[in-house]
């Protein structure tokens, strides 16, 4: 592994079937954030969604609402912004999910995520599994596995993706929601890791992991053939490493409003940028560039300009 920042333009992924439009899935929680006097969708896995649709893919959210009026909202919601819900099923059983967000003077958001919702019990279908078959890449987390149900069905899902296609672990440490078995597993199942500088100390205790932050990373990295880490710093920017190259790119300066979802579009961004053949450096840049945008603006999904969505040498 290279010990210097590459800026390289060798690209850092190539699919083994290039689609113009390809076909990812955010699978997980589906909820509404409780805002002081407002809500909005929310859930990572439909904020990765609804990203990479802008960003030029076919793009699904896998999860389930309650048979509740917040269910019917949020599928409305969906509908709304041209994002299907055909593998969002409607739960008898259990609540549509919410969660309390509570921003602090920054803009950095801290969540109170209610138990018992319909995300936690996410049934495993053929048609899930269908989906799975043909999708290009898929991001999940650790949160919505903190139910046994919706667990085994992210895994099954997992499992049955083509060996190529990404799968993206976009850890979200949130509460006291994951184990060490639930992260451990998540790792082995994916091929990409994304976390940052808060999950990071958490999950180097976690597999004793020593020495500087690169040190840590290149561990993970080799310890489960990664095909690349993301590590993300907040205003300082990111690192990404790949068994054969790091880059690390600064912060893009940006008057904060709120921080809610700028994880998810640096996700979708590094997902797309590597379903298309590019280089790390414009990888990196270019997510940096999205979330720090997402950043400035209220709300978890707001809209792209055309010039954002392109990514560009940096």
């Amino acid at each position: 592994m290279k010990s210097a920042i590459s800026s390289s333009h060798a690209s850092v992924y190539i699919p083994t079937k290039m689609n113009d439009q390809p076909t990812v899935v955010g699978i997980g929680e589906l909820l509404w954030d409780l805002f002081p006097g407002q809500r909005r969708l929310g859930g990572a896995p439909v904020n990765f969604a609804c990203h990479c649709l802008q960003l030029g893919a076919t793009a699904y959210p896998a999860s389930s609402v309650g048979q509740d009026h917040l269910g019917l909202a949020i599928l409305n919601e969906l509908s709304a912004r041209g994002i299907s819900a055909a593998h969002v099923t409607e739960d008898p059983d259990h609540p549509t999910g919410q969660v309390l967000v509570t921003l602090d003077a920054d803009g950095k958001p801290s969540y109170e995520i209610c138990t018992g919702a319909a995300w936690d019990a996410v049934p495993m279908s053929d048609a899930l599994a269908a989906l799975a078959g043909k999708a290009d890449a898929a991001c999940f987390g650790s949160l919505a596995q903190r139910d046994p149900v919706s667990r085994a069905t992210i895994q099954s899902f997992l499992k049955a993706m083509r060996p190529e296609s990404l799968k993206i672990f976009d850890i979200n440490l949130r509460q006291a929601f994951f184990t060490r078995e639930i992260i451990e597993s998540s790792i082995k199942l994916a091929n990409v890791l994304k976390l940052n500088d808060e999950e990071l100390p958490v999950v180097a205790e976690m597999f004793g992991l020593k020495g500087s932050v690169r040190d840590q990373l290149a561990a993970l990295l080799n310890t489960f053939s990664l095909k690349l880490i993301a590590y993300t710093r907040g205003k300082d920017g990111s690192l990404m490493v790949t068994p054969d190259e790091w880059n690390d790119c600064p912060g893009t300066p940006v008057d904060v409003v709120d921080s809610v979802g700028a994880g998810d579009s640096f996700t979708a961004s590094l997902c797309m940028g590597m379903l298309s053949g590019q280089p790390l450096t414009v990888i990196n840049h270019h997510a940096n560039r999205v979330a720090a945008f997402v950043c400035s603006q209220p709300g978890a999904t707001p809209l792209f300009s055309d010039t954002l969505k392109k990514q560009v040498h940096a």
